[in-house]
């Protein structure tokens, strides 16, 4: 076996996202173990993610709800796994909106758009922002946001 071959998984260069491009992730589902790992490491201790009774009787879903930063971060790793690896510089800022609730046994997947795709003023890089829509298997966007990215070029 001799020859090159081109490597899989890379991201893409900032000039392969233009305005208007339009991707979407594979899925991922939330697992009651992801809910437990995450509120255990970062502290949040919420009787609305932790309490069995508490999410029967008083919680707006009576159903076991997943913080939106856990949302928010799953699917960044998504975003990362099949479009930075290697292109990505620097996350440079985002809004971030949560527009319903995501549930324990959820699976979401990243609709991604190029909104914004220029060159940056040296290095040959360029910046890419996107608007990012967290969708579940209902069809439901639960969570948007729209990172701004320092992306590497195809020149360097």
């Amino acid at each position: 076996m001799g020859g090159d071959f081109e490597e899989l998984g890379t991201g893409f260069y900032w000039q392969e996202l233009p305005v208007g491009r339009k991707l979407k992730t594979i899925g991922r589902t939330l697992f009651e173990s992801d809910l437990i790992s995450f509120i255990g490491v970062t502290g949040m201790q919420e009787v609305l993610f932790n309490n069995l009774e508490y999410i029967e009787h008083d919680s707006p879903t009576g159903k076991r709800i997943v913080p939106g930063a856990l949302v928010f971060s799953v699917a960044e790793g998504l975003v990362m796994q099949s479009t930075l690896q290697k292109t990505g510089f620097a996350f440079l800022g985002m809004t971030l909106d949560i527009k319903g609730p995501t549930l324990v046994d959820d699976t979401i997947h990243v609709e991604i758009e190029v909104i914004e795709s220029r060159a940056a003023s040296r290095g040959g890089r360029g910046l890419v922002r996107t608007l990012n829509r967290v969708v579940t298997q209902r069809g439901d966007c639960v969570l948007e946001y729209n990172p701004l990215r320092l992306m590497k070029g195809l020149e360097g």
